[in-house]
């Protein structure tokens, strides 16, 4: 509990407060992709949302066939989504964003939804911009999820706009928060959240492949292999969550010395591992920003 309050983070089993700001709230998703399927189907395997109350949209039938089989409604029309929604996630391309905002039509009755986008590089003041002739003082918030907020052990990461609430901070972070770790950060860490966190399933996923093929060359079975790769690396992961120690006490407490480690250790600072990390999340960071500089 005192590393969550040193570092603002919020992990899941709040399943309870969830359903008690979400429900009988409604829940959509404009664009259905990997992120969006990702994110959706957490929030109904811990029972978060009622797919009754969920609907989605995407343009083409591909995605859709995927949510519909979780049980929510689907449909090609973005507007529905718009108005028969308490929350929104913008879950589009960066490059559709516009043209699908400006698509929307004015909202009636009185109608506005919170919109959460996870779309990359587009800031909160542009989104409001983009969301200001749909509905008036538009409520915004931009977040950062990753893929294993599928199973549970996502980061996401979010910063919110000019017109939220209160109400609506509580109903964010309750629903992210559930899906693994949540925080609210200042919105100009979010590029960089998006190269670490963001990006960086896609590095461990790498690593693991890398460290599997290297079982195969030693002579381990292929299926085994993988497993050790996978069970090592969360192994070491929540020995860091948990611990509190730094990632390099944890790595010299492995290294005996003259032992088969820290020769490990040698080969991979000649091969510049740690510079190929930082080098990763700064390239991410920065076509973050690429993308959110194009208009």
């Amino acid at each position: 509990m005192k590393d969550e309050m040193d570092t603002g983070l919020q992990g899941g089993g709040r399943a309870g407060g969830v359903a008690e700001v979400m429900n009988p709230a409604s829940l959509g998703f404009i664009g259905c992709g990997n992120m969006a399927q990702a994110m959706l189907s957490a929030f109904l395997k811990k029972g978060l949302v009622d797919p009754h109350l969920t609907i989605a949209s995407a343009p083409s039938e591909r995605n859709l066939t995927k949510v519909r089989a979780l049980g929510v409604r689907t449909t090609h029309d973005n507007n529905e989504v718009a108005r028969t929604s308490d929350l929104v996630f913008l879950c589009v391309k960066p490059h559709l964003l516009s043209p699908v905002l400006a698509d929307l039509l004015p909202l009636e009755n009185n109608h506005s939804p919170l919109f959460v986008s996870v779309v990359t590089g587009v800031s909160l003041s542009d989104l409001e911009e983009m969301l200001s002739s749909v509905v008036d003082n538009p409520r915004v918030v931009r977040c950062m999820p990753n893929t294993p907020s599928a199973v549970g052990q996502g980061c996401c990461l979010y910063a919110r706009g000019t017109q939220t609430t209160a109400s609506d901070a509580e109903a964010t972070s309750s629903l992210l928060s559930a899906v693994g770790m949540s925080a609210e950060i200042p919105e100009y860490q979010i590029d960089a959240a998006c190269g670490l966190a963001g990006s960086g399933p896609a590095y461990i996923y790498m690593a693991i492949e890398a460290l599997a093929d290297g079982g195969v060359k030693m002579g381990l079975p292929r299926p085994l292999a993988q497993t050790l790769a996978a069970q090592t690396v969360k192994g070491a992961a929540t020995m860091v969550l948990e611990t509190g120690k730094h990632p390099g006490q944890l790595k010299d407490e492995v290294c005996s010395p003259g032992g088969t480690t820290i020769a490990a250790v040698h080969a991979l600072e000649k091969n510049a591992f740690r510079n190929s990390l930082m080098s990763a999340v700064e390239a991410s960071t920065l076509r973050s920003k690429e993308l959110g500089a194009k208009k």
